[in-house]
């Protein structure tokens, strides 16, 4: 039996499924579709460089790397993880995310002009009634947090289900967090980046609605109207 692989560009590929036994087949190709489905990246809306420019955001205080990491309140597995990177100037590496607001230019997963308002709202955004959010701190040398900048930038958008593997991919290339395993999964990753000598984990929660869209609307609005007042 063969399998057509279909990408956006046509057929890939074929996958030959003889002698697998019909329950098996089914598993693959459903693991298949997955895959497939959440290899179209990104669906944000990619930034200008002048955007990107205008935005940018360099906090005053030492260099630092913190670590999200979204944690369902009824089963504690992970549901998303992302690197704030903070050096020449702060980013959050959000690979395959949701988060979105018109304030924040947003480049292949990279965010950028993180504020301590557009901080807030991140994390604000994802903790809720059945996520909170698990923030681990630690500081780095300058060079340390350039070379995690620029890995960032070069990541790509990356694939559905991927937040955990590439976030511990670009860790690993870090001078002084090669330690870090390949993993897929949040909470091991967050494991992991808290056995680091120096590492301060902290835990935000919110009550508000399980709906995670009408939190980023709720966000988004709170930044817009801070943009605003500031203009005036």
């Amino acid at each position: 039996m063969y399998l057509p692989l279909y990408f956006p560009g046509g057929i890939c590929g074929l996958i030959i499924f003889c002698g697998v036994p019909p329950m098996f087949r089914i598993l693959i190709a459903c693991l298949l579709a997955v895959t497939v489905a959440g290899c179209a990246g990104s669906q944000r809306p990619q930034a200008e460089s002048f955007e990107i420019v205008s935005r940018s955001y360099r906090d005053p205080g030492p260099s630092t790397l913190t670590l999200y990491t979204m944690i369902s309140t009824r089963t504690g597995s992970g549901a998303h993880t992302s690197l704030m990177i903070s050096g020449s100037e702060r980013v959050i590496f959000d690979p395959a995310g949701s988060f979105r607001a018109d304030v924040v230019p947003i480049k292949n997963d990279v965010l950028y002009g993180i504020t301590p308002n557009v901080e807030r709202a991140y994390r604000s955004s994802h903790a809720r009634e059945t996520h909170y959010a698990r923030i681990q701190t630690i500081q780095v040398t300058p060079q340390q947090a350039e070379i995690a900048l620029q890995l960032a930038k070069q990541m790509g958008p990356v694939a559905g289900a991927f937040c955990a593997n590439s976030t511990a991919q670009l860790l690993q290339q870090v001078p002084g967090f090669e330690q870090i395993s390949t993993t897929f999964y949040p909470v091991k990753l967050s494991d992991q980046f808290g056995q680091i000598p120096g590492v301060v984990t902290t835990e935000y929660r919110e009550n508000d609605s399980a709906d995670l869209q009408q939190g980023l609307a709720e966000n988004n609005a709170r930044l817009n109207q801070i943009e605003a007042a500031s203009s005036n």
